[in-house]
């Protein structure tokens, strides 16, 4: 099942004075507001440096983690990110809570609401399940979209746009390649939306014509089915994880067969320009996407996103919680 996003009066993510309220999805925020993001995440990157490894910003706050389905890494980040800014953080395992039991999830959200929780951060397997919750929850409670089906995955986008641009600089100049699983990643299309909005100068998609959305051409994208000539001079290779989980038949022969022509090995990301930058969001299969040599090489930055998610989550909840609570206590 896949939950609509509902209408809303206005762009629901932000508040009268264009701040940030939730952070459901890139599509639709302006570029000073990304570009905020990066440069407020950037600020907090040293605080993972620091012999006190915290900032008072979200002092006598609240955040929930509400994991409808799992992510040991997203939801660690996010944890990370509130007690670095010295929020309270409360996991919420929703194979054991009521929801399970029979509580509606509004019912469920009302509870979290009546204990003064400050934030939302929402990971669900139906596209707009983030967009619902932001739709009944009370003002003062910001959302923040851990990913939502194949929807969007705002936060894994801007941390890898983070990493590009502290590795390139400016975006107008690159030429970026997004290679894999396109048709079930929730990634792609935030990262899309981020590179557009964020002025880069090509954006391509990579991948089989079975892991192509139907709407592909919509994307504003150059599409390519051939590795090595969607390969030819980028800048960024971003590699995706083949989502087996969400796909429905036989969209691939086997996994050996999309290693033999869309696998990134030393010899397909030659083809690249020679100082190109890999990244993968994770979690990675070595053999299947990604040569371990390439994966753990001298152009390899999936550490780096690691590093920097927590930068911009960080940036994330102080945004978002910040504005939150000042309009509810005012």
């Amino acid at each position: 099942m896949q939950i609509c996003p509902p209408a809303l009066p206005g762009d629901v993510q932000l508040d009268e004075q264009g701040r940030l309220r939730h952070f459901l999805d890139i599509q639709g925020l302006p570029r000073a507001l990304l570009t905020d993001i990066l440069d407020t995440a950037d600020s907090f990157r040293g605080i993972g440096d620091a012999q006190v490894k915290k900032v008072p910003l979200l002092r006598g706050r609240t955040v929930v983690n509400l994991f409808f389905e799992n992510s040991t890494r997203t939801r660690a980040t996010f944890e990370l990110a509130a007690k670095r800014l010295s929020a309270d953080v409360l996991n919420l395992d929703i194979g054991t809570s009521s929801s399970s039991k029979g509580e509606t999830l509004r019912d469920t959200l009302f509870n979290l609401e009546a204990m003064q929780a400050d934030a939302f951060v929402v990971r669900h397997s139906d596209s707009g399940a983030a967009h619902f919750i932001a739709s009944q929850v009370t003002p003062h409670v910001a959302i923040i979209n851990a990913g939502d089906g194949r929807h969007a995955h705002p936060t894994q986008a801007m941390l890898d746009m983070l990493t590009i641009r502290r590795h390139k600089g400016e975006f107008s100049n690159l030429k970026v390649a997004i290679v894999g699983d396109i048709l079930h990643s929730r990634v792609a299309r935030s990262q899309v939306h981020a590179l557009k909005t964020l002025g880069a100068g090509e954006v391509r998609l990579v991948a089989p014509l079975t892991l192509l959305p139907s709407q592909v051409d919509a994307m504003g994208c150059r599409v390519f089915t051939n590795l090595r000539q969607g390969l030819k001079d980028v800048d960024v290779v971003i590699m995706l994880r083949l989502q087996k989980e969400r796909m429905d038949g036989a969209l691939l022969p086997s996994e050996g067969e999309f290693y033999r022509y869309y696998g990134l090995t030393r010899e397909t990301l030659a083809y690249a320009r020679p100082d190109a930058v890999v990244m993968h969001p994770g979690p990675m299969n070595r053999g299947v996407e990604i040569e371990s040599a390439v994966a753990d090489g001298p152009q390899s930055l999936i550490m780096d996103q690691v590093t920097n998610g927590i930068a911009v989550r960080m940036a994330v909840l102080s945004m978002a919680v910040s504005g939150q609570t000042q309009k509810g206590a005012a």
